[in-house]
């Protein structure tokens, strides 16, 4: 009796080893998930290649502790270092509230990043300027954004932030679950992984943003 229920548990234990590692994966992009991004992040006239983005999916655990199943279209050359990534930081239980593809909110990032949705691939400009986004390439990915805000110090002394929602979270000072600092977990991943973090540029501070 004592060697079946030891077999049983071990069953379960591979079964469930099996169904997380099967959470955790790269995909090329189906039919569907394509069809999903044509006119929102991949709009026409993009001019990265389908074939050079991955569909990462992953689990990951909200502040509330609740295990959620995240999704997220990237630049096939950092697909790799995202999922050792965000399989490190779901052992590690680090919350992350949402992870939808950016189509969801039809490409628009305010309104993305204003849902506390962590994202990476939209082929768009930088807000404000004509020159392409790192988001655009798929080699940039941002982190809780509504906690963790990009706040850009104008020459004029105003100063704007992005998402609008998070303008409490600017102050650093201010506690949140979300919040994401210089050397806590996901910042050390993302820099080991050779990516730089926006939160340490001198004219803006994007603490949401990494990228390579």
């Amino acid at each position: 009796m004592r060697h079946f229920i030891y077999l049983l548990l071990l069953i379960c234990s591979l079964t469930a080893t099996g169904q997380e590692a099967e959470s955790f994966r790269v995909d090329t992009l189906s039919d569907a998930v394509f069809s999903r991004m044509l006119g929102k992040s991949y709009p026409e006239g993009c001019s990265v290649a389908r074939s050079d983005l991955r569909l990462l999916s992953v689990l990951h655990y909200d502040a509330n502790g609740y295990t959620m199943k995240g999704q997220m279209v990237c630049h096939k050359s950092i697909a790799s270092d995202l999922l050792d990534i965000f399989r490190q930081l779901y052992e590690a239980r680090y919350p992350i509230e949402r992870m939808t593809l950016i189509d969801d909110y039809d490409a628009d990032d305010e309104h993305s990043m204003t849902a506390n949705n962590t994202s990476c691939f939209c082929y768009r400009p930088i807000a404000g300027s004509k020159r392409l986004s790192k988001h655009a390439q798929g080699l940039a990915v941002d982190i809780n954004p509504l906690y963790n805000p990009c706040v850009k110090k104008k020459s004029d002394g105003k100063t704007t932030i992005q998402p609008a929602a998070g303008a409490p979270y600017a102050d650093r000072r201010k506690p949140s679950p979300y919040k994401l600092k210089r050397g806590d977990l996901c910042y050390r991943l993302f820099v080991e992984h050779g990516f730089h973090w926006g939160g340490e540029w001198k004219t803006v501070k994007d603490y949401q943003h990494f990228e390579r």
